[in-house]
């Protein structure tokens, strides 16, 4: 069994990047390749709790550097956001590709987003800031919590390890 090595049981890698909702969970998985003696937890999303509303919203295609992100922006580094060049290139779904939604391709972001901009910054607010910035806190607290009260995982783990490494097998 390969050991935590700095001591930790539990290790919550928190996805600040939208882009990795496939990779993160992969990487999360390929853990039960070998046992460990820790877990290893991965939050991704802010998504407010259902009532919770924030400020209203001027777009609704927003999937990188546009509204949100951008009035996100405009609370953790103000000196980075500019606005005034915002609106200078295209945010909108080019849709250049026509597969079912059931059909994953690699180059799906590209397609969609040639500009690697989806959305408009140039609407961005403070308020929406804060509120982003204040949700996304609390969804990581609230992980943290969670994680820490969380006396199933390892025990559900090792019995996976067991059960995998000694397969019951009924054949004379």
């Amino acid at each position: 069994m390969k050991s935590a090595r700095n001591g930790c049981k539990k290790v919550i890698i928190v996805n600040g990047h939208g882009g990795n909702e496939s990779l993160l969970p992969f990487f999360g998985q390929s853990q039960l390749e070998k046992p460990h003696d820790y877990v290893v937890y991965v939050q991704w999303g802010s998504d407010p709790k259902p009532g919770v509303k924030g400020p209203a919203r001027k777009t609704s295609m927003d999937m990188h550097a546009g509204e949100a992100e951008t009035s996100s922006m405009l609370i953790a580094r103000p000196d980075l956001v500019h606005i005034d060049r915002a609106a200078s290139e295209s945010g909108a779904d080019q849709a250049r590709l026509h597969l079912p939604d059931s059909v994953y391709t690699g180059i799906w972001w590209y397609a969609r987003f040639p500009n690697h901009y989806s959305g408009d910054g140039s609407v961005a607010t403070k308020e929406l800031g804060e509120f982003e910035m204040n949700n996304w806190i609390g969804v990581i607290s609230e992980t943290i919590r969670a994680v820490k009260a969380d006396n199933q995982s390892l025990k559900l783990q090792n019995e996976f390890y067991e059960k995998s490494a000694h397969p019951l097998d009924t054949r004379p």
